[in-house]
């Protein structure tokens, strides 16, 4: 079993980073209100593609909403508790203005601006690679799943390897004895 051991590490260490990478690096930014300066609290941030603005405020005094002038993005009526999240897809950089439209008149407004993603994005399949063709004429791209194919070979060689040392498919002539030949002479 120790040797088992610095494998299972190895595999694991193959597997995580490979599953990790796949985890989105979305984030959320929360907007609340400075209920007693009639602001967005803060009033301006800044976000990449694909990342989510959250309105969020609870029991004021007043009733809030967080509108966008250009329409992306509307919380709803005006209200006392406001729960409200937004994410800005990949292809929505820009900068938004938004308004309360209660208190707009006395500057409760806001600006949310999306940069474009920096985060790798997942290649496209290249028409130059070759494909099965489809039923409409178009080839579709088979992935090639190379991490998937060493992580298989080496379980197999694990296997093979415990097989081996617990003695699993060893084929042995079984020899008569000392005692069987002396009998028989």
């Amino acid at each position: 079993m120790s040797r088992l051991f610095p494998v299972v590490v190895f595999l694991l260490t193959l597997i995580v980073p490979g599953s990790l990478s796949q985890v989105s690096d979305t984030q959320e930014v929360v907007v609340t209100v400075d209920s007693t300066n009639l602001r967005f609290s803060p009033s301006s941030v800044t976000i990449e593609e694909g990342d989510s603005v959250r309105f969020f405020w609870s029991g004021e005094l007043l009733a809030h909403n967080a509108v966008a002038e250009e329409g992306i993005f509307d919380s709803g009526e005006a209200s006392r508790n406001v729960d409200y999240s937004f994410t800005f897809e990949i292809g929505t950089n820009g900068t938004y203005q938004y308004v309360c439209e209660p208190h707009e008149s006395v500057g409760m407004v806001g600006t949310v601006v999306v940069e474009p993603t920096t985060s790798p994005e997942i290649p496209q399949p290249d028409d130059d690679i070759g494909g099965e063709e489809d039923a409409s004429g178009g080839e579709t791209w088979i992935p090639f799943f190379g991490l998937e194919l060493i992580i298989l070979t080496l379980l197999a060689g694990l296997i093979f390897h415990l097989g081996r040392t617990q003695g699993i498919g060893d084929v042995r002539l079984s020899g008569m004895s000392k005692d069987n030949n002396d009998s028989e002479t």
